[in-house]
């Protein structure tokens, strides 16, 4: 049987990842679309771009084997993506997919029924990640695409029906979108998750109707690497020569598979893994997901891992790196010396922040945070960044400040697969509320009372912020045309003006004359330059001389200013 007639009858593990690179390829080539469908004409659109790193690193996963067990590829797929989800999109998307690879979950390959099933339970599992799902987005689109599409199956119905009427029906859920939403229709967009989704499964399409999917898994890694700082790179073998000495140790990486033949797959308790690497290693991240267990830990020994955690299952991937080169290399380039940590207590509580600014950064580290996360509306960090994040902090309660409302769920799929501390995700949804509740935390009082106050804290705060239209577009009832200044505060355009100075002014005003506040933090943006600033401050010491003014450099780039009024 010819693989044009495998992909009638049913899809293994070789045919799907050639459907994954399809989707991929289509989803990239129309990523700027995607993210121009941003219902806020600001320069935040960046769904297609968070969906698309999403799933390339779970095709970066895939690099790392060959097989034609459609189970296996499913699983180091959706692992790959849940790892590298970013943004509220990106992490339904891996849900979803972790949902069709439960599914399949025995499946060497799947015929039109199996896969059917597989897809209806990837919808219930991304519906089942979001606390209040909305209708109109992603996952309506996914929803009444599944449904139709399985409702359509009969006898002799193929793969290659079920995915024309998925993706038919994929194109009509997402025209009605704005008609779920109103927010869409007044900005005469369709959903923009929805979108991206729609072309990853056109690209699956075409890819079972023959196309040859030119994107390949290299590529994908190459792109992922280069996005999270690299993770891969070509090494110097001058960087650790006949005399150099091991440091660092190597940092060792691998997806376990557990077998029936040396586990109980009921009973096992992975933390004995955890247990173990404790006492060769740091660094430690380990969680399990079915009968696979992921495994990352910073060791002088990696050959111990390997001997003590190959007792309980089998190997997927491997990874181990010499970590005294990395720090060589680094060196080269001028980075800074990073010795490594000493081994102390737990502390009661820890903190993780998300900004983006070396001044807010800096600003954050000051208050306390013990780790602050790179990310920004335009940059989602990814459920890997917060594991790493959570590993850092040596703590048995770490709280997390998103500061953003489309990086919540990353932070919380994180929090679902971290088993060394008591996550808490604070849903911060703003640089303002993350400020204000981070002080919130004292050594001395329980989770209840700390969470209490911030909630209070958060309550209380009034934040705003500056930036400027990419698009014209009608919202809210204002008619705001591409390159005038928007001043946003609890997610709405609330002014906007063509001169910056004058939409300042009036988000200040906002802000201030409306509330009864007594301290005003700025941050202010990369791009004001010290007369525009100076001209900033004259204006609020002069038309609210009784405020407390911090006027800081921020340093962000989206945007101009950042208001905070207590």
């Amino acid at each position: 049987m010819d693989s044009t007639e495998n992909r009638e009858e049913f899809i293994d593990g070789a045919i799907f990842t050639q459907m994954v690179r399809g989707g991929a390829s289509e989803l990239r080539s129309n990523v700027d679309e995607i993210n121009e469908l941003n219902v806020f004409p600001v320069p935040d659109g960046d769904t297609g771009d968070n969906m698309r790193m999403t799933l390339e690193s779970g095709l970066a996963a895939l690099e790392k084997i060959t097989s034609n067990d459609l189970a296996e590829v499913l699983t180091v797929l959706s692992h790959g993506m849940l790892l590298g989800a970013r943004g509220n999109s990106g992490v339904i998307l891996s849900q979803l997919f972790a949902g069709i690879a439960g599914g399949l979950d025995t499946n060497s390959k799947a015929d039109v029924t199996m896969l059917g099933n597989a897809l209806m339970l990837g919808v219930k599992q991304a519906y089942a990640s979001v606390l209040t799902p909305k209708e109109g987005t992603i996952l309506t689109v996914a929803r009444e695409a599944v449904a139709y599409a399985v409702d359509r199956i009969t006898p002799d119905s193929t793969i290659r029906t079920l995915f024309a009427d998925l993706i038919n029906e994929m194109q009509q859920s997402l025209i009605r979108t704005p008609e779920l939403l109103p927010i869409l229709k007044e900005a005469g967009v369709i959903d923009s998750g929805g979108a991206g989704l729609f072309h990853i499964m056109n690209g699956f399409n075409r890819v079972l109707n023959g196309d040859n999917a030119e994107y390949t898994a290299s590529e994908a890694k190459a792109q992922s690497a280069s996005e999270n700082k690299g993770d891969s790179h070509e090494i110097s073998l001058d960087a650790f020569g006949p005399d150099s000495v091991m440091t660092y140790g190597y940092c060792t990486e691998f997806l376990l598979r557990l077998q029936t033949s040396k586990v109980n797959l009921d009973t096992f308790d992975y933390n004995v893994i955890t247990e173990y690497l404790q006492t060769i290693g740091d660094s430690i991240v380990a969680f399990r997901t079915d009968s696979i267990v992921k495994v990352h830990v910073h060791t002088k020994e990696p050959e111990k891992v390997l001997e003590f955690c190959h007792r309980f299952g089998e190997f997927l991937t491997l990874k181990i790196e010499n970590m005294t080169i990395q720090h060589n290399e680094s060196k080269e380039v001028g980075q800074e010396d990073e010795p490594p940590k000493a081994i102390v207590p737990k502390k009661k509580y820890g903190t993780v922040m998300v900004c983006s600014g070396d001044g807010i950064r800096e600003t954050f580290l000051e208050l306390g945070a013990d780790y602050v996360v790179d990310g920004e509306q335009t940059q989602n960090p990814s459920t890997n960044d917060f594991l790493v994040a959570f590993n850092s902090v040596n703590a048995e309660h770490i709280f997390v400040f998103p500061n953003n409302s489309n990086i919540v769920l990353a932070a919380k799929q994180a929090a679902s697969l971290y088993d060394g501390a008591e996550i808490h995700v604070i849903e911060t949804t703003n640089i303002g509320e993350g400020y204000v509740a981070l002080p919130c935390i004292e050594e001395t009082d329980d989770i209840e009372n700390i969470t209490k106050r911030m909630e209070s804290a958060i309550k209380e705060v009034a934040e705003g912020e500056i930036t400027f239209s990419v698009r014209d577009t009608d919202i809210y009832g204002l008619h705001i045309r591409k390159g005038d200044t928007i001043g946003i505060s609890k997610k709405k355009i609330v002014v906007f003006d063509s001169e910056r100075r004058n939409a300042v002014r009036a988000l200040l005003d906002t802000l201030l004359e409306s509330n009864n506040k007594s301290v005003l933090t700025v941050f202010v943006g990369e791009e004001i330059g010290a007369d525009e600033k100076a001209e900033t401050e004259a204006y609020i010491a002069e038309k609210y001389p009784e405020l407390e003014v911090y006027c800081l450099d921020g340093n962000q780039k989206v945007y101009s200013y950042i208001f905070i009024a207590e």
